[in-house]
This record gives structure tokens, C-alpha cells and sequence, in this order.
């Protein structure tokens, strides 16, 4: 397969390119080729397949709410070609090697697109972490606050370290959902700004304070998800500069969607952390370009249409469904404020698949498997519910007016979705980490703990 196109994204820019691929990897990067098996308008560029490392699945336990079939064709819709799932909502949680390997099988036979895991790090399980990471998990997530399944409960300041401890010494990575219950409030009624006055930017400012205490204390890697308060990338940009191992990723609807123009009563729009305001939305774009965010994810948690209906806020479930229209959300809002669509590239592709340290995903490389995306930038179309893959089919965007589509995805060199004829193939494969921790991580440990003897 030889794919040529005006602009390919290559190296962080667009350049003219003909992409080959033999047996679903790439193999050449060659000029320019008007003959190529497939040429690409001008008005359509060429993209790495898009990385989205925060996706709840659901599956098995909750697939009337999403499951494996219907997210990953939505991923292939959305130019998605890896998604990482995780430990909840499913039913078991995947806090175990037994859930994992429960959840594997359930996958089977399912996937459109590639898929890797996440486990879980819940107060039962403290102490059986690394065995997750053995099994293939690429990290363990955890909550400081109520995640709002009763089956995952949420760690105290001291058990989150313990928890970063216990990963220390195999280099593993733990992702926390950053906000304090002591900060929350008792949501109910329809009025969205209430519901937001309810988890206030202070409730995620200091969780992610005490993430990064405990990142610094043990030496190991910590990332928050879905950040929404923009107060808290201050403590970010100081714990970065002090060599904290510590990133952050942000999602769509924080970047495109704005509490003002939120109506009430709609459960639609609610998620936690929430939707702020304006002002609020503006320094998190600030985050986006001078690199204090490492990613831009979906955090697509899908429930079903009489879980989310409101108007009470407190009783409809948060979650935002995004898998499918992350990139045409956050394109459209950049290209408002006049942001290329070359500065938002990095962070749905090499940003989050450095996090799960897949340097094969989110570049277009010799050697690395043949995912790609081709993108209509300019296309305009009115973002309709029912065009979506998801189980249950509603959005926040929807409605709306957008620019930017996918018009065709491949996996592993093959097409397997096209926005003409949808999904075509499921030809996903599992990606599981690999269970030894790198040299640098090691380097890094063993430099902490010379720090630590000199210190003493």
C-alpha cells in the first residue's frame, strides 16, 4: 500500500509525502507520488492514528452502557486507532490479574481498533500492584475522592503513597483522578452552575498537590487525569521545573465547551471534574501550547440515555461521551482562536502514547505499525447524534456546527473505516506492556536513592 498526500504529519509539520506500508508496518517514507495506490486531495491531510488513553469500555458488566464492539468503531470513526481502557466501570473492576484476564477474553473477537489496559489501585488491592503491570497493564489508576462505583474505592494521602511506593522499584506509572471529597459539595437541581459551585477548582488543586508530594517522596512517575482546573497548572509548571515525574492531560470538552453556554437540566454536559468557565478554558489553551499539558484525551465514560437525563444534576450520571469527536471539537475550537492544527497534533498522538510508553503509536515512522488517519480540516458538518457509533448515542456537541471530520482510518495498513461507508473491518489487536521497567526508569530510581543516602 503506497498513500501520498500533499501533507503528512511528519516530525511535528506537514510536508509532502508518499507513506508505504508491507504486512500492516511502515516501510518507506518516499516523496511525493502522483501514482501512488491512493492520493489524497488537497484538501485532506494525512495523520499518525490518533492515541486516546482514557476510555471506559465497560465491558463486561456495564455493555448496555458501552462495551468493546460499539467504543472501538467509534475510535475508528474518531481516526482512534489505540485506546487504553479503563479499570472501571466494567464489572469485575480490573483490580486483579483474574479481572484482567476476564476482561481480555471479553475483548476477543470485538476490537476495530487496537486496545491496551489499565488496572486499578483500590484500598483492597495495595500491595498486588506490580502484578497487574506483569500481566500487561500499562499503569494502575486510582481515585482520592469517590469515584462513584462502590466497587472502587478511593485511596487516603497515605495509601496513594504507599501505592506510588510499591511501583517505585519497576519504574510503573500511576494515574490518579485528582480531586478532594473535603472540598466537594451535595449537587441536586438542574442549575449547571450550581452543580459546578459543587467540585470547585480548589478540590482538584490540592489533590494534585498532594499527588505530587507523594511523586517527589518515592521517585515515581504520576499523572493526573482530566484536569479541568486551570488553577492547578501553576503546581504543575513548579513541579515539572523541579524534575517531579509528573504529567497532566486535559479532554475536548474542557478545551470546546464552556459553562456559560452549558443549558440547565441537560445530563448531557455533566462530568466530574466539571465544565468551567470561560476564562477558565482560555489558560487551560495556554496550557496546550506551552507544554504544561502532556495530552489531550477523551475520558469518554458512556452511560445510558435514562442515567443521564436530568434535569437533577446530582442524580445524572457524569460522563461525557467524546471517544468519536475529540479531534474535530478541540480542531474546531483552535481554529477559532487561530491555533494551526499542527500545535494540537502532538497531544492525541505521541503525547499520550508516551505515556503508556508505546513509542510505536502516534507518529508515522519506518518501522511502526500502519496506522493513519486522513483528516478533512475544513469540512464543515453538524455534529447529529445519530451518526455516532457509541451504545447510546448522545453527545454534548450535538448540534452543533463543526470543522473537521475523518474521512478514512487504517489499521495495521489496512482501511477499516471510511465516513462514507463506516466501519468496514475489525482487525484490532491487544497491546500489552511489556512487565520489565526501562533502564531509565531504573537510572532514575538509583539516582533518588544516592540522593536520599547523602542526604542522610
Amino acid at each position: 500500500m503506497r498513500i501520498a498526500a500533499e501533507r503528512v504529519f511528519l516530525d511535528g509539520a506537514f510536508s509532502p509525502a508518499t507513506v508505504c506500508a508491507e504486512d500492516g508496518v511502515i516501510t518507506r517514507l518516499e516523496p511525493f507520488d502522483p501514482r501512488a495506490d491512493v492520493v489524497l486531495p488537497s484538501t485532506q491531510v494525512l495523520l499518525p492514528g490518533l492515541v486516546d488513553t482514557h476510555v471506559h469500555l465497560n465491558e463486561p458488566g456495564r455493555t448496555h452502557w458501552e462495551g468493546f464492539a460499539t467504543g472501538t468503531a467509534a475510535a475508528a470513526a474518531g481516526g482512534v486507532t489505540t485506546v487504553v481502557d479503563m479499570p472501571l466501570n466494567s464489572i469485575p473492576v480490573t483490580a486483579t490479574v483474574d479481572a484482567l484476564e476476564t476482561k481480555r477474553a471479553a475483548a476477543a473477537g470485538q476490537l476495530a481498533v487496537d486496545l491496551a489496559y489499565w488496572g486499578g489501585a483500590v484500598p483492597e488491592n495495595l500491595s498486588s500492584l506490580r502484578p497487574l503491570l506483569a500481566a500487561g497493564a500499562v499503569g494502575v489508576k486510582c481515585f482520592l475522592a469517590p469515584s462513584g462505583i462502590d466497587e472502587f474505592g478511593h485511596l487516603s494521602f497515605g495509601e496513594l503513597e504507599a501505592a506510588l511506593a510499591e511501583l517505585a522499584d519497576v519504574d510503573g506509572l500511576l494515574i490518579a483522578h485528582a480531586e478532594l471529597e473535603d472540598h466537594l459539595g451535595e449537587a441536586s437541581g438542574p442549575v449547571f452552575s450550581d452543580f459546578v459551585a459543587t467540585r470547585p477548582p480548589i478540590a482538584e488543586v490540592e489533590a494534585i498537590r498532594a499527588v505530587v508530594d507523594a511523586a517527589r517522596n518515592t521517585g515515581t512517575r504520576a499523572h493526573i487525569v482530566h484536569v479541568s482546573a486551570a488553577e492547578a497548572l501553576d503546581v504543575i509548571r513548579d513541579a515539572k521545573a523541579e524534575g517531579v515525574r509528573i504529567t497532566i492531560e486535559t479532554c475536548p470538552h474542557y478545551l470546546s465547551l464552556r459553562a456559560e453556554e452549558v443549558p440547565d437540566g441537560d445530563g448531557r454536559f455533566k462530568c466530574c471534574p466539571p465544565i468551567r468557565g470561560t476564562a477558565n478554558q482560555d489558560a487551560l489553551w495556554e496550557g496546550v501550547l506551552d507544554g504544561t499539558i502532556d495530552a489531550i484525551v477523551s475520558d469518554h465514560s458512556p452511560a445510558t440515555l435514562e442515567l443521564k437525563a436530568g434535569p437533577d444534576l446530582g442524580t445524572a450520571w457524569g460522563g461525557i461521551a467524546g471517544l468519536q469527536t475529540g479531534l474535530s471539537a478541540v480542531w474546531t475550537e483552535a481554529r477559532r482562536r487561530g491555533i494551526p492544527l499542527e500545535s494540537i497534533l502532538p497531544l492525541f498522538t505521541t503525547g499520550p502514547a508516551g505515556l503508556v510508553r508505546f513509542a510505536d503509536r502516534g507518529r508515522i515512522a519506518i518501522g511502526v505499525p500502519a496506522h493513519l488517519a486522513v483528516f478533512e480540516p475544513e469540512l464543515e458538518h453538524t455534529l447529529e447524534e445519530g451518526n455516532l457509533e457509541y451504545r447510546t448515542k448522545i453527545s454534548p456537541w450535538h448540534g452543533q456546527r463543526m470543522h473537521g471530520a475523518v474521512v478514512t482510518t487504517y489499521l495495521h495498513g489496512e482501511q477499516i473505516y471510511t465516513r462514507a461507508e463506516g466501519l468496514s473491518a475489525r482487525r484490532g489487536r491487544e497491546v500489552l506492556a511489556p512487565a520489565a521497567p526501562t533502564a531509565a526508569g531504573l537510572e532514575h530510581r538509583a539516582g533518588l536513592e544516592l540522593k536520599e543516602e547523602r542526604a542522610a
